[in-house]
């Protein structure tokens, strides 16, 4: 009778066994990461270039979608990584916009912040910049010329973090703008064409005609090699040194072994030849820094950022 009854339960765990479903291991699917800026600045270029390695090591479809919220910065598009499934199939590329000013845009998906940082890998070269016909070749010289004449600044969207470092700066040394105007894209063509006056952008869109443009400022934490005679905007008033930062985020529910193979993918796409060729060619910081230095970042640079509030008061 015991031989009976150890048989009856030895198949009914077997075929227990056979209707269990089973769990694949992240990843078995494609995997998005989403740049909430058009296609071609930094961002954009060093997350393709992690969305390949991701491709390559874990043979699996891995693609940039790009979700540019025009005045809206990258909010819209934060707010739809927010919205998907919190298993690593939908990851966020992110200025420190998101996490510093996303909750406080407006958008319920990002309010309380639904994010953490797998790592931060680029340090922008953002810079405030002119024509070099301008009649101001400085920060100070710019803001004597705009007491008489009126002058247009263009920006990503005025709650990013450069645009409000830009504005406190003017606050700062007396410079006026009567006018200011959110661009999905700041490059040669915006100068050129008189659509603004003066640009808060990234080195990297305006290198190709660097030759006829003023780097004003830097919003960097140390001057940029490519134009080493351009201040920072911390040498010029210490309490909004600020530098601009990009990382992958993901929902905080998202399991830690799925973290752990993005960051895995995006740490050896950063130390490659190619992401190397990029800084140096353009000017950006390019790293890698773990999920526990990019929370101590993020509280760090928290801090400024009130200072910067204030100069809005």
């Amino acid at each position: 009778m015991r031989a009976m009854i150890l048989a009856a339960l030895l198949g009914a765990a077997t075929v227990a066994g056979a209707v269990t479903p089973s769990f694949a291991e992240y990843p078995e699917k494609p995997v998005s990461f989403v740049v909430p800026f058009p296609p071609g600045d930094l961002e954009d270029v060093l997350t393709r270039m992690i969305a390949e390695e991701f491709q390559s090591m874990y043979g699996v479809p891995a693609a940039v979608v790009n979700k540019p919220g025009g005045g809206g910065g990258p909010f819209p598009g934060a707010a739809e990584v927010a919205q998907a499934p919190a298993d690593g199939y939908t990851i966020g590329s992110f200025v420190v916009d998101v996490p510093l000013v996303g909750p406080y845009v407006g958008i319920p998906a990002l309010n309380p912040d639904p994010f953490e940082p797998v790592g931060i890998f680029l340090t922008y070269p953002f810079v405030i910049a002119a024509s070099k016909n301008a009649p101001y070749q400085t920060m100070d010289e710019l803001a004597a010329y705009s007491k008489d004449n009126k002058m247009l600044l263009g920006h990503f969207g005025s709650f990013l973090i450069p645009t409000q470092v830009t504005m406190a700066l003017g606050e700062a040394n007396g410079t006026s703008y009567y006018s200011n105007a959110a661009f999905d894209a700041l490059d040669c063509n915006t100068l050129a064409s008189g659509d603004a006056d003066v640009i808060n952008t990234t080195l990297q869109l305006i290198l190709p005609c660097l030759d006829k443009v003023n780097v004003l400022a830097t919003v960097t934490s140390e001057r940029i090699p490519l134009v080493p005679d351009s201040p920072t905007v911390g040498e010029l008033e210490p309490s909004l040194n600020i530098a601009l930062w990009n990382g992958l985020f993901v929902h905080k529910d998202t399991p830690a072994d799925v973290r752990e193979k993005i960051a895995a993918a995006a740490q050896k796409a950063l130390a490659s030849d190619a992401a190397m060729k990029l800084a140096a060619e353009t000017g950006a910081g390019v790293y890698w820094k773990g999920a526990e230095e990019s929370v101590a970042q993020i509280a760090a640079d928290s801090v400024i950022a009130d200072s910067i509030a204030k100069f809005a008061e």
